[in-house]
């Protein structure tokens, strides 16, 4: 079978003259309205929007963007570079490896889309278009006319070099071979036309660095944003900016690299992580990143059971919970019926056992079954632990954990003398008590990411993955299905149970109302299954970038009430839709979902 493929878009490769876009301009007209609209709108964003400080950000000032006049700063400088590389130029041709004419196509869209909604929220709040100044009704043109030179470009694909009908078979059967060859290699980069040549490892290291320093500025500044109309603009300039990345071919480029550096990567990405609290002067955001880390862990923690096994859980969040009540029960607490008071690392052990224990107790009977019936199954133990909890209060069962009340009280760790509890001073920088912890669970999680490093890379890994691919051929071909099921659970439950140990110090009461199936607010089983499925399965980076997602964007939409969860839903909808394989995919779902697309940041034209 013959599958369609592209090439990088080329000025003028559809005539200069003939529309060939959405909207019905000649195509030199298009590239040019869209570089002036975005150039026009990089310069509304030094000017005023609107004449009072009424509305949030201070966008009355002149000579300096400030508020989301920064974010759509951004969105235009991106889509004016964007714009240039389509012209050809030389100095530009690394930043579009995959074609600027798409890229440009996003760019230009975020651009727009922030514009408008700021000059939207400013009429809405402020009461009318009265309200807006100069600067406000010209980035509001000037991001349209860009966004409309852009949708005039082309939007046809080249079409694949066709066979001489006189070749002969071999001729034809070359011709096939180098066509399957090089769409193959395209499809694994991941979006890039053709494999990024080799750098020296030094210029190769320093680009990571620079990926990881963009990713932390990226994230303090989402988790930092201060009111609800700077945090919706973050999203919307980020979504659509990271599309344009992606189509211009530079995330497939920065994947190949940090895939030949994963030791570096890793290291990095923790180092960076390690920086965040120095970035904050208060513990109000080093609260939501340390909640981040605890459910990026048990999220990676499932990862194991869904992405690698396949097995479909969605009763994972008990494993937590079943960790946490172990732990609070033995760390002195008040409210626990037993008068111990185990030190951390007792603590740890215990609530990681307890957890591993009611894995293998909940997947001997169960992981028998396939599908939706263990779905079924295990949603049914997720509610079972729930109602357990609640009911052992003393009066409808034993008094363990003190039925609706929970466990509370837990006292602060206190690990070697270091009382996390207590602010620190390091470096000059006063770290207080959630920073504390923070550190603490990035501890933890490096400590879960080196488990599936290692068991994914291994003989029971690859067992794993057998299963999930086909469960029917791996018994065939002699793995014992229960067995290595039973140890993914296990091992899965066990990760679980060990964040769950931090959550009971950090939350300092332990509930029955924590582990939800399903809730506004994470963690719970339905938002770990998305955050493992929205980030990528069977990645290490996917179920990560996933968890800090769905727990960062619903503590920041609270506003909206009862929408929330509408608001997101949609959103998870738009996701899965337009990238059904998570936001970092592996190789082989990519391979999967995309074995027959036509999306020019897939697909190379072959023979060329």
């Amino acid at each position: 079978m013959t599958t369609q493929t592209t090439a990088p878009e080329t000025p003028g490769a559809h005539g200069a003259d003939a529309p060939s876009g959405l909207v019905p301009l000649p195509e030199k007209a298009g590239r040019a309205l869209a570089l002036g609209g975005s150039a026009l709108t990089i310069l509304s964003t030094f000017l005023a929007w609107t004449w009072t400080a009424a509305f949030p950000g201070d966008l009355t000032v002149y000579g300096y963007p400030g508020g989301l006049q920064v974010l759509v700063l951004i969105g235009a400088l991106l889509a004016t570079l964007f714009a240039l590389a389509s012209y050809g130029l030389k100095g530009l041709g690394w930043l579009v490896p995959a074609g600027a004419d798409a890229a440009l196509r996003f760019a230009t869209l975020a651009t727009f889309a922030t514009s408008w909604y700021t000059v939207i929220a400013i009429s809405s709040d402020l009461g009318g278009v009265v309200n807006l100044e100069p600067g406000g009704i010209l980035v509001a043109v000037a991001s349209l006319a860009a966004l409309a030179g852009a949708l005039a470009l082309p939007f046809q694909r080249p079409e694949p070099e066709p066979i001489d009908p006189d070749d002969t078979g071999w001729e034809k059967f070359k011709h096939g071979a180098a066509h399957q060859w090089e769409t193959t290699k395209a499809v694994f980069s991941a979006g890039s036309p053709r494999p990024v040549p080799a750098l020296p490892s030094y210029a190769e290291i320093l680009i990571i660095v620079a990926i990881l320093a963009l990713g932390l500025i990226v994230f303090t500044y989402g988790i930092g944003t201060e009111y609800d109309e700077l945090f919706i603009g973050f999203l919307i300039t980020a979504g659509f900016g990271f599309a344009a990345l992606n189509k211009a071919g530079l995330i497939a480029q920065a994947s190949q690299i940090t895939s030949r550096h994963q030791n570096i990567t890793i290291c990095g990405a923790f180092v960076a992580a390690a920086l965040f609290p120095f970035t904050q002067t208060s513990d109000q955001y080093a609260t939501l990143g340390v909640y981040i880390l605890i459910f990026a862990t048990v999220a990676l923690g499932l990862n194991i059971v869904v992405g690698l096994a396949g097995l479909l859980d969605l009763g994972y969040v008990a494993f937590l919970g079943v960790g946490a009540y172990a732990a609070s029960l033995v760390s002195g607490s008040p409210s626990s019926p037993f008068d111990v008071h185990f030190p951390f690392w007792a603590a740890v052990l215990v609530g990681a056992a307890a957890s591993l224990v009611f894995g293998v107790l909940i997947g001997a009977p169960t992981l028998r079954l396939r599908g939706d019936y263990l779905a079924i199954v295990t949603l049914g133990f997720g509610e079972i632990f729930r109602i357990t909890a609640n009911n052992l209060d003393g009066t409808s069962g034993p008094d363990i954990t003190n039925g609706s009340n929970g466990v509370s009280s837990i006292p602060n760790l206190d690990v070697f003398g270091f009382d996390f509890g207590a602010q620190h001073d390091m470096g000059g920088f006063t770290i207080g008590r959630f920073a504390n912890y923070f550190f603490l669970m990035l501890i933890i999680t490096a400590i879960v990411v080196l488990v599936f490093r290692r068991s994914g890379n291994s003989r029971i890994g690859r067992a794993w993955v057998a299963i999930r691919e086909d469960e029917t051929a791996a018994l065939a071909m002699g793995i014992n299905g229960f067995r290595v099921k039973l140890i993914a659970f296990a091992v899965g439950a066990s990760l679980a149970g060990l964040a769950g140990t931090v959550q009971a110090h950090v939350t300092y009461t332990v509930t029955p109302e924590q582990y939800l199936f399903a809730g506004p607010i994470p963690p719970n089983s339905a938002f770990l299954l998305a955050a493992v499925v929205l980030g990528g399965m069977g990645t290490i980076s996917g179920p990560l970038i996933g968890a800090a997602l769905l727990f960062l964007i619903p503590n920041k939409l609270q506003f909206l009430g009862n929408y929330q969860l509408f608001a997101f839903g949609l959103a998870l909808i738009l996701l899965m839709r337009f990238r059904p394989e998570g936001l970092i995919p592996n190789r082989r779902r990519q391979l999967e979902f995309h074995e027959d697309a036509e999306a020019p940041t897939l697909l190379t034209k072959a023979g060329a």
